[in-house]
């Protein structure tokens, strides 16, 4: 078989897989984005140690660090790209006023087809320019790979691992406020998409930083399943 399939890139496939589900969950029936953010926190989870787990093996070929520089980037543009924008589409399908608003005046009938159409154009520029910040990673981590060697110190735009993070947020406080916050998860996701693209620097977070973010996710894993068995979702 073509590929790699040892302990260095399990935690990227998993990752892929988790993707693959949130994404049927979230736009199953009427749409289900809260348990698909628990799939996206999943994600972020496989990702914050896949790359140190890679690094575990020493004899590793450069075909396999080729590999697992690509195939981490294809996950990632599945996990922190079109899973989050199939979250926002299951959140416009859970909340049925923007698809079954019932059309009384004009301004109405404007309403009604402005909210999906601009929608649709914030998801597809928040995937575009996740494609064009891993494409970017890539090209850039290959060139520093052989001119400095080492682990990356800093990142130029945001990571698109943001994602694990921002989105569970939202969604959140969301459900806690009861507030519809739908139109706020995609200024969020428009926000996101310009930073992906942007000349920014981020230090890369080292362990503590990875720890933090991680306890940050597993408080956010927590309260979400909470209501999920009290409230429902």
């Amino acid at each position: 078989m073509i590929g790699v399939f040892d302990y260095t890139v399990i935690l990227t496939y998993l990752s892929a897989i988790s993707a693959v589900l949130g994404i049927v969950i979230s736009l199953y029936g009427t749409g289900h984005p809260y348990i698909g953010a628990f799939f996206l926190l999943f994600c972020g989870l496989c990702d914050a140690f896949d790359g140190k787990v890679a690094r575990k093996k020493k004899n590793r070929t450069d075909f396999e660090k080729s590999f697992g520089i690509q195939i981490d980037s294809l996950a990632d543009l599945i996990s922190f790209g079109v899973l989050p924008a199939a979250i926002g589409i299951g959140l416009v399908r859970a909340s049925s006023k923007y698809l079954e608003m019932p059309v009384l005046h004009p301004e109405d009938r404007d309403r009604a087809i402005l909210y999906p159409i601009l929608f649709l154009v914030i998801i597809s520029f928040y995937v575009l320019t996740a494609l064009i910040r891993l494409a970017y990673f890539n090209v850039t981590e290959e060139e520093r790979s052989r001119t400095e060697g080492g682990v990356r110190k800093t990142y130029i735009g945001l990571p698109v691992t943001s994602s694990a993070l921002i989105f569970p947020t939202v969604l959140l406080i969301r459900f806690v406020t009861r507030v519809d916050f739908t139109p706020i998860y995609f200024s969020v996701m428009l926000v996101t998409a310009f930073l992906f693209i942007s000349r920014i620097r981020i230090a890369k977070a080292g362990m503590r930083g990875i720890l933090i973010m991680i306890g940050i996710g597993c408080i956010e894993f927590g309260i979400m399943l909470y209501f999920l068995l009290t409230r429902g979702m």
